[in-house]
């Protein structure tokens, strides 16, 4: 059968075969299943497996999307295996999977996958690394998924967009005026002009106007949850101290639920490349970072909902409880981590929220460097994000305006970025500068953006239409007022010993003022605002929070 790119040059290792002393390792793990000719064995959007190992036969894996496209991608022969991604996860498949001849296979569920992950190392390297590859298949294609139905430029698309390709989930866009699949469904549908866009899943289920909830809910990302379920570990925000946690309690034998509200990798995955992130002397992006984090949580069992926003934290009954935003749902968790970072701080502008998406930016990944390319943008911000994001952004646009209040970048960022915007021709640094107006329509978005700068007052008017803001963030704390976890003045969480009146047995630890709950990453007051930091983190409460179970089970 045809193998597309993505696999051309690597199909031993997205399509291993697995030799006969192989299998009969992982036989312990499965089950024998038989399936007639023609028979659909799994179905997009529907059915949840884990691994299909083929001993008679073939399966026919074609790529599947709700509006009946359907391609073959390509056919697992014997000792070949059928899963991807969303097997790990314990998600519906994004693809469809039909006998050829009568078939035989060794069918595992997810926990038995998982298992065998664990305890047969090398093999489990071998299939996870396939199962990368073949999601990085669906993600190059884009035939299979969620399908996105909308002109070019509605202003909901780009959220939309945003949070699939920040969470690694395959779709594709289509334009009703020149589609005749997206013209046929909007005829059906009729939708007003409150139900744009329209979002097809992968079940054939059409959503107008869906929210990521309700992508998350059709693509398997939000799972059904179980207040009656007791979590040794509730960690709210997968950002890299987070994800850090989830990945070392649960490799411990902690049963571990994650809670994000948009995307695994926190901000930190918006970075377009670390390279003083150790063990990577040429760098890593951000996403790629979390992405194999993300997937390291997975094989060791991590239950990971998203989005997932945390409403309140109830700290007055044990289990501690985390009450989801929007609901009446409580999760119970005998330990809580709080790992939820901080929210993009905004600038005082009268009609930022006007154009945010549709012209203003918080992060810069290849969807909004798509955007922008061969025009001038305006970046604001003197950190390390920024920076990063200012030599991404100079790859595809004309020219990179950097705007920072202060007169250097030298007490805010990395010398070796400095060096790098410095020898870049086609960024501009504007010290002592700040943007004080910005113009356009709802209809266009925006337009002109008025910059002053603060040394002789002058305004001067830019013809642009993307500003990236990169000023950093407050903490997002608010929403534990209920719990009593002390904060500082800022409103990042106290732990240890900066806690007033903690015993002298927390002055080292991440424990909060609440037994039992924990703070870590960018948070958690004092933190150093590092990847490398939050991750040392993440692995450092798991220790602590040993130490509080044992001590409750005294």
């Amino acid at each position: 059968m045809a193998i597309y790119d993505t696999f051309k040059t690597r199909s031993a290792q997205a399509l291993p075969k697995l030799a006969p002393a192989e299998i009969r390792r992982i036989q312990r793990f499965g089950t024998l299943i038989c399936f007639r000719d023609g028979e659909c064995m799994f179905e997009a959007g529907r059915t949840s497996f884990g691994m299909y190992v083929v001993l008679k036969g073939a399966i026919r894996i074609s790529r599947y999307d709700g509006l009946g496209n359907s391609s073959v991608i390509t056919e697992h022969g014997v000792g070949e295996f059928a899963g991807e991604i969303s097997q790990l996860a314990g998600a519906p498949s994004l693809v469809n999977g039909h006998a050829v001849d009568d078939v035989e296979v060794l069918a595992l569920t997810t926990e038995s996958l998982r298992a065998l992950l664990i305890a047969e190392a090398e093999l489990g390297e071998r299939i996870v690394r396939a199962f990368i590859l073949r999601r990085v298949e669906q993600l190059d294609n884009k035939d299979g998924g969620v399908v996105l139905v909308a002109t070019p430029g509605h202003a909901r698309m780009h959220a939309l967009q945003g949070w699939l390709n920040s969470n690694g989930l395959p779709h594709r866009v289509l334009d009703p005026r020149s589609d005749a699949q997206a013209r046929a469904l909007v005829e059906r549908y009729q939708p007003q002009a409150e139900d744009w866009p329209l979002a097809v899943c992968p079940d054939g289920g059409v959503k107008k106007n869906p929210s990521v909830v309700d992508l998350g809910r059709c693509l398997g990302t939000l799972p059904p949850l179980n207040p009656d379920d007791i979590w040794d570990v509730i960690v709210v925000g997968a950002g890299p101290a987070g994800l850090a946690t989830a990945v070392y309690a649960a490799s411990e034998g902690l049963s571990v639920l994650v809670l994000e509200t948009r995307a695994y990798g926190g901000q930190a995955a918006n970075s377009a490349r670390i390279e003083n992130y150790l063990g990577f002397p040429t760098g890593i992006s951000g996403g790629a970072l979390a992405g194999r984090a993300f997937v390291q949580s997975q094989k060791f069992g991590v239950k990971m909902a998203i989005p997932a926003p945390a409403g309140r934290l109830l700290c007055d009954t044990y289990p501690l409880q985390v009450e989801m935003c929007g609901s009446l749902t409580h999760l119970q968790g005998r330990t809580v981590v709080l790992s939820c970072g901080a929210r993009y701080r905004r600038p005082s502008l009268a009609n930022l929220k006007q154009f945010e998406s549709k012209g203003v930016y918080y992060w810069a990944s290849p969807l909004e460097a798509g955007l922008c390319a061969n025009d001038e943008v305006i970046l604001v911000g003197g950190g390390n994000s920024a920076g990063q994001a200012a030599v991404y952004l100079s790859g595809h646009a004309a020219k990179v305006h950097v705007l920072i209040r202060k007169d250097s970048l030298a007490s805010t960022m990395s010398s070796y970025l400095i060096d790098r915007i410095a020898a870049t021709p086609n960024i501009a640094l504007h010290t002592e500068s700040e943007i004080v107006a910005l113009e356009g329509c709802d209809e266009e978005g925006l337009e002109k953006v008025v910059v002053r700068n603060q040394r002789n007052q002058e305004e001067t008017t830019y013809n642009i239409r993307h500003v990236f803001l990169f000023i950093g963030a407050d903490p997002n704390t608010g929403w534990l007022s209920d719990c009593g976890v002390q904060v500082d003045d800022k409103g990042f969480i106290l732990t240890g010993f900066d806690v007033p009146g903690a015993p002298a047995s927390a002055r080292a630890g991440l424990e909060t003022s609440v037994p039992g709950v924990f703070a870590i990453g960018d948070v958690r007051a004092k933190s150093t605002k590092r990847v490398a930091a939050a991750v040392g983190e993440g692995a450092a409460v798991v220790s602590q929070i040993h130490g509080f179970l044992a001590s409750r089970s005294r």
